[in-house]
C-alpha cells in the first residue's frame, strides 16, 4: 500500500499530538508516528474502502501503549519529566470524528492546550497505559464510549471502568488545576524573570521571597548528564542546590523565553568556568536545558522543573 503525500500531511500532525500526549516524549512521538505509517504500508487495513484515519489512530495508540508498558518495566535514572515542546506546533483539535453526544460526554474536561502541560502530563504518569489512553480519548479528544472501545479494541464496559479509575486517580490534579487561572501565563513569566535576575545578582533575599516555603525542584538528566536523582524539597534546600551549582562554576551564558507546553519557560545555555573541574566531570554536565515553573496565585514559585537530558530536548 502506498501512502500519498496528502494522506501523510493530513494525519501526521494529529497522530503526533496523540502520541505525544500518550508518552510525554517528543522523540518517542516521532518514532511512533513513523512506525504507524510503516505499518500502513507493510500491513494495511483489510478494508481499503473505509477511511484510513481511524485505523491510523488505532495503530498509533496501541503502539503508544506498548511503549508505555516497556517504559514502566525499565528503570528510569532519576526523575522523569516530559520533554518540552513549543506549544504553537500543537494542533488544536486532532479528533477525527464529531464530538460525542452530550449524554455520553457531557463535559469537555481538559482543553487541548492544558493536555500538553507539564502538570497534566505528570499527572497522567500514575495511570496504566490503557487508562491513560481511555482518559485522553474520552476527556481530551471527546470520543464517545463506543469510539473509544473500538479504537482500543476493548469492551464498552471496560472503557467505563478504566475511565472511572482514571478520573478518580486525577482528583488531586483537578483540585490544584492551573488552567483555571486566567493570568497564569503572566504570573509564570514574571516569576521566571525575577528568578533570572536574582540568580544573576546572587540575591538570596529576593529568591527567598520568590520561592514558597515548600518549594520543590525536579531535574531530569535521563542518566546522560548530571542531575539531582530525587526531588529537592523545601525552600532552604532548593536555594542550597541553586547556589551550590553556581559555586561549581555554572554560569548562564545565554537564555531565551519560549512558550513550551502552554506556558512561558526558559531555554538556558550554560557555561562552566573554573579549572578545578575535571574534563571527565565537565563532559557529564548539561550544556543547555529548559526551566519551567509552577506558581501560586501570588506568583511565587512552588515547583521548578529542569529538563537537562539531551534526548528530551529534540523538539527545542
Amino acid at each position: 500500500m502506498a501512502i500519498s503525500a496528502e494522506v501523510f500531511e493530513a494525519n501526521q500532525s494529529m497522530l503526533w499530538g496523540l502520541c505525544y500526549r500518550m508518552t510525554g516524549n517528543a522523540a518517542d512521538a516521532d518514532e511512533l508516528v513513523q512506525e504507524t505509517f510503516m505499518r500502513a504500508i507493510e500491513r494495511p487495513p483489510a478494508r481499503l474502502d473505509e477511511p484510513l484515519k481511524p485505523w491510523l489512530i488505532r495503530v498509533a495508540i496501541n503502539l503508544s501503549r506498548d511503549l508505555l508498558r516497556k517504559r514502566k518495566r525499565s528503570r528510569y535514572v532519576g526523575e522523569w519529566l516530559p520533554s518540552p515542546v513549543p506549544t504553537q506546533e500543537i494542533e488544536p483539535l486532532p479528533s477525527y470524528e464529531p464530538s460525542a453526544p452530550d449524554e455520553d460526554s457531557p463535559v469537555w474536561r481538559y482543553e487541548m492546550l492544558e493536555s500538553v502541560s507539564f502538570a497534566f502530563l505528570l499527572a497522567l504518569e500514575v495511570l496504566t497505559p490503557t487508562a491513560r489512553a481511555v482518559l485522553l480519548l474520552r476527556d481530551v479528544f471527546d470520543y464517545s464510549t463506543v469510539e473509544t472501545a473500538r479504537a482500543l479494541d476493548i469492551t464498552e464496559a471496560n472503557v467505563k471502568v478504566h475511565l472511572h479509575r482514571a478520573r478518580k486517580a486525577l482528583q488531586g490534579y483537578n483540585k490544584e488545576r492551573l488552567a483555571a487561572r486566567a493570568n497564569l501565563g503572566d504570573l509564570t513569566r514574571k516569576a521566571l524573570e525575577k528568578f533570572l535576575l536574582f540568580m544573576k545578582t546572587r540575591n538570596v533575599e529576593g529568591l527567598e521571597k520568590l520561592l514558597t516555603e515548600d518549594a520543590v525542584s525536579f531535574s531530569d538528566g535521563g542518566g546522560d548528564v548530571y542531575a539531582a536523582l530525587n526531588p529537592i524539597r523545601g525552600r532552604r534546600n532548593v536555594l542550597r542546590l541553586l547556589f551550590g551549582l553556581a559555586k561549581k562554576g555554572a554560569n548562564i551564558l545565554d537564555y531565551s523565553f519560549m512558550t513550551l507546553n502552554g506556558l512561558p519557560a526558559l531555554l538556558i545555555k550554560v557555561r562552566y568556568e573554573g579549572e578545578h573541574l575535571a574534563p571527565r566531570f565537565k563532559a557529564g554536565l548539561a550544556k543547555r536545558y529548559t526551566l519551567h515553573c509552577e506558581v501560586d496565585s501570588e506568583g511565587r514559585i512552588q515547583k521548578l522543573f529542569s529538563v537537562l537530558a539531551p534526548k528530551k530536548l529534540t523538539a527545542i
